[in-house]
């Protein structure tokens, strides 16, 4: 073998050792890399969560257990996000409608306040005409009231006894005036005091006999509005005959309530209109306002004065009216905001606050201070900063959420345990979590009828309901249940105070909050996993508050919800199963009455 060929194989050998130390070395380290990889792979698998009900957490794709849409991949992001603050897709905010506004300053907001009142007489100008003279009414030039009289004109013509006396003493006393002056000036001064001018004293004189009958003028000038004396009276030195008013300037009081007196001050403008003269506007200022409160009527009256000089107006109009209030004093630290932000559970009032951070929307429980109420919106005089984004629109949908994830929320404000939809093995399912552990409440609690009045509209479509999964349904079934969310939306939570506050904002969470996606099931059984939490929350309802007179029974099956058992709620003892429809309609038994 030549030199040649012994160096070409000693290359292939030392490329062959190469190789060899090469995989021995690198290939190694990519197996082991490749184990690594492997590792880190498994330990961050891939979350699956609902759009919707981002509490929802499982480790394999499929279907929200609550709502039934498809899970999506979670894109975390806990590190940057507020541990408190539940966060939601924009796929979550379009469904539940979710509205935000950035709040502001409160200056230059306006209290718009409706009063109500009537067209008064002008109190200064209301003149009572009095006669000074004491005698007999023998005639009356003005008859009825509403005629219109002038200053100086005469009323009534009265005859006088101690008239006619007074003028004869005058014409002795005449006679024998040059002797005793100051008798004759004595007479003349009598008659002065009863308001006989020296025109008319001069005239007696000149006809030396006395006149019988002396006439009453206006002192005013006026409408008549009340007539006091008919022809023939005898009437005394003072007494009233006539009341006159002046209508060319009246008043318009209007009726202001002790809880609208803070927004009604003097040197508001109020715009108003008269029943009687529709189509016209009138503007006026607050000129007065009484001190005092009507103690009948609760009521202090905000005086506007307004010139009459078309006669349009009358007394005893009926006029409303509009104040707007600018709140040009509230404090820069003021907010106002629409009262679809605020949450109130009777004793504390709370909005949430919506945050971006690394592009994810998220929205925190906030408690704020409420001031005053400006109709459709409220100061709110702690709680916020300008600038500061709130939800406006949705905020249920929003606290539902939180609710559910266990974060602060409007009944549980430290947070609560989240509903989770993956199973360990001992954990029981999110349906049974929701409908086990929320809300339970063993006592009876006193409401008004009006409010048990209230209630009864949830019952009765419940029970249309039940009857339509019993009959399976589908469609007649999710149409009640859409009856029965809008019968819980309707109820007037104004009615229930205290204890029942927060036992009904409780229970009408948990209701709304296993019927807000009924459109969403296209399933009987999807929708029984509702039902089941609707039914024990109904029977929560009726052991709590009691709206029904009539007798209602809790009926068990054993075998429905996976062999855990379920209850609901009937008018009869007779068994007719929703759970199972007619597959088995007689399945279960009568545990309780409730009377």
């Amino acid at each position: 073998m030549n030199t040649k060929n012994k160096n070409i194989i000693k290359m292939v050998g030392v490329l062959f050792v190469g190789l060899l130390l090469g995989w021995m070395i690198f290939g190694g380290n990519d197996a082991s890399k490749s184990e690594h990889d492997h590792n880190a792979e498994e330990g961050t698998e891939t979350i699956w969560t609902c759009s919707m009900h981002p509490q929802i957490q499982m480790k394999e794709p499929g279907q929200c257990p609550l709502c039934g849409m498809d899970l999506i991949p979670l894109e975390s992001n806990e590190s940057a996000m507020d541990p408190n603050a539940i966060q939601m897709t924009e796929d979550a905010m379009k469904l539940a409608n979710i509205q935000t506004m950035i709040v502001g300053g409160g200056n230059g907001a306006n209290k718009k306040l409706a009063l109500n009142g009537k067209v008064q007489i002008d109190e200064r100008k209301l003149y009572t005409q009095s006669t000074h003279i004491p005698g007999r009414i023998e005639r009356l030039m003005i008859n009825f009231t509403g005629e219109k009289v002038n200053r100086g004109q005469t009323l009534a013509m009265v005859y006088s006894p101690e008239m006619v006396t007074a003028q004869e003493e005058l014409l002795q006393a005449n006679r024998i005036k040059e002797a005793q002056p100051e008798l004759f000036e004595a007479a003349k001064q009598k008659l002065g005091n009863w308001k006989i001018g020296s025109a008319t004293i001069n005239k007696i004189l000149s006809s030396n006999k006395p006149i019988q009958q002396f006439p009453i003028t206006a002192d005013v000038s006026g409408i008549i509005t009340a007539k006091k004396v008919d022809l023939g009276d005898y009437v005394g030195q003072g007494m009233p005959i006539y009341e006159i008013a002046d209508l060319s300037s009246l008043w318009v009081l209007f009726d202001v309530y002790e809880s609208d007196m803070p927004w009604v001050k003097v040197g508001n403008k109020i715009s108003y209109t008269i029943q009687s003269l529709p189509g016209e506007t009138f503007e006026g200022v607050v000129s007065f306002i009484d001190p005092l409160i009507n103690p009948q009527t609760r009521v202090a009256s905000a005086r506007v004065e307004v010139k009459n000089s078309e006669n349009k107006l009358k007394p005893e109009m009926f006029a409303s009216g509009i104040v707007n209030n600018i709140l040009a004093t509230t404090s820069s630290k003021g907010m106002v905001i629409p009262k679809s932000a605020v949450m109130w559970t009777g004793e504390r009032s709370v909005v949430y606050i919506k945050s971006i951070v690394s592009n994810k929307v998220s929205f925190k429980l906030r408690n704020v201070t409420l001031g005053a109420s400006l109709g459709d919106a409220y100061i709110i005089k702690d709680g916020l900063s300008e600038g500061e984004e709130i939800v406006i629109n949705g905020t249920f949908a929003v606290d539902a959420a939180s609710q559910l994830a266990g974060k602060p929320s409007m009944m549980s404000p430290d947070g609560g345990k989240a509903i989770i939809g993956h199973n360990h093995g001992n954990e029981t399912s999110p349906v049974s979590n929701v409908s086990e552990t929320k809300g339970k409440n063993t006592k009876s609690v006193s409401i008004s009828q009006k409010a048990k009045d209230n209630l009864k509209p949830i019952f009765e479509n419940y029970l249309e309901m039940k009857d339509a999964l019993t009959n399976d349904n589908l469609e007649a079934a999710k149409k009640s249940g859409n009856n029965l969310l809008k019968s819980v939306e309707n109820v007037n939570m104004a009615l229930f105070t205290g204890e029942s506050h927060n036992i009904w904002m409780s229970l009408s969470t948990e209701l709304k909050t296993s019927l807000e996606h009924l459109g969403h099931f296209k399933t009987l059984e999807e929708l029984r996993k509702a039902f089941l939490q609707v039914s024990n929350s109904i029977i929560n309802l009726e052991t709590t508050f009691n709206p029904n007179d009539k007798p209602l029974y809790v009926l068990h099956c054993p075998m429905a919800n996976n062999n855990k058992g379920a209850d609901w709620l009937s008018t009869s003892k007779e068994v007719r199963n929703p759970y199972y429809g007619k597959s088995m309609l007689t399945c279960g038994e009568v545990s309780k009455e409730l009377k």
